[in-house]
């Protein structure tokens, strides 16, 4: 739900600024998805922009360009008020040394933070749940670093404060030495620091066995930044419903991809997904990844090809007969409601110690 400190502020969107719908929705249920979004804009648990570029220092994302599909006006256009930054990098690769992969990873940093200081009156680095509501009532897209690559940590949580310290607030373990086949004496370590930063860990693409005992381990709640329902489409990178289970009861957030290798070609089919992981998980453990931030070629859904699909979608799912305030869940309040754990569990760690 909403957080009620401030009135918000609103996004500025509105049915008639959306671009010509490729899939047919109810004006009424559009309507009513735009006024929703205008509250409980969307917290988006990944997004690749900072590794494209990376590779592009030079592109302006306060203008649409077809090379890519995120941009500033086609954030706002889709209600989304806050972003989860992936700076996970292909060099994360099993062949490529962990100081190679610190390596890289400092740069996607670096390029990130220099997203948020060319762009002040649009994006927010965001390092607490408080500055998540802070930019959305100031009308900025609030901004979180991470997932970092958990195979940066190998025998020293130094590398683990240093992220933090500049400004990461997500994990992933997937591939990492201490999280392949189990959870190692490292790997529970690696949970209780992260509980004690308030940095969330990323399941995504963890073994369901890892991904299961991380889920257990883990004192606050775990997320899934970008996946789908293995059991509406049996791609090796979504998630089965023992694990979806697993998530409803530590309190964790699975967030739905919009990549159509893993959901089905159409937002119906990112609707069905949703919906299983809504049935199995909970209307609290089902959140938003995208995956956008890539560039020409990469296979959407029909109707949610880039960020500003967000309203067709929120109208498909109010047509479905999803409640508004369960809807509200899905966009905003389970996001923030998982940062607000963590850092109540860090709290706790820190008085324990």
């Amino acid at each position: 739900m909403a957080d009620l400190q401030d009135e918000p502020h609103s996004v500025g969107i509105g049915a008639e600024d959306l671009p010509a719908p490729a899939v047919a929705v109810a004006a009424g249920a559009l309507d009513r998805a735009v006024a929703l979004l205008a509250v409980h804009p969307v917290a988006d648990g990944c997004n690749t922009l900072v590794r494209t570029l990376h590779q592009r220092p030079y592109h302006d994302i306060e203008t649409s360009d077809t090379g890519v599909d995120t941009d500033i006006p086609r954030l706002r256009a889709g209600g989304v008020g806050a972003q989860f930054w992936s700076l996970l990098v292909p060099s994360a690769r099993a062949d490529v040394s962990g100081d190679q992969v610190l390596s890289d990873t400092l740069d996607q940093i670096d390029t990130a933070l220099t997203l948020m200081r060319r762009y002040p009156d649009s994006l927010l680095l965001a390092l607490t749940a408080d500055d998540l509501a802070d930019a959305r009532n100031r009308g900025r897209i609030a901004s979180y670093l991470g997932p970092v690559p958990g195979r940066t940590l190998t025998d020293s949580l130094g590398a683990l404060r240093a992220f933090h310290a500049l400004g990461v607030r997500i994990l992933a373990p997937a591939g990492a030495p201490w999280a392949r086949q189990e959870l190692t004496p490292f790997g529970h370590e690696v949970v209780r620091e992260a509980n004690r930063l308030a940095i969330l860990l990323d399941l995504t693409d963890c073994p369901p066995t890892v991904a299961c005992r991380l889920a257990g381990a883990s004192k606050a709640p775990v997320i899934i930044s970008n996946t789908a329902a293995a059991s509406l489409n049996p791609h090796p990178g979504n998630v089965t419903d023992e694990v979806l289970a697993a998530l409803r009861e530590a309190n964790g957030l699975a967030m739905v991809t919009f990549d159509t290798e893993r959901t089905g070609d159409s937002l119906h089919a990112v609707a069905d997904h949703l919906d299983h992981v809504r049935a199995i998980a909970g209307p609290h453990g089902v959140g938003l990844g995208a995956s956008f931030g890539t560039g020409p070629g990469h296979p959407r859904p029909t109707g949610l090809t880039d960020p500003s699909g967000y309203p067709r979608l929120i109208a498909e799912l109010l047509e479905r007969g999803w409640p508004e305030s369960e809807v509200a869940l899905l966009t905003w309040g389970n996001a923030q409601r998982v940062l607000r754990d963590a850092e109540f569990t860090s709290r706790a760690a820190g008085h324990r110690r």
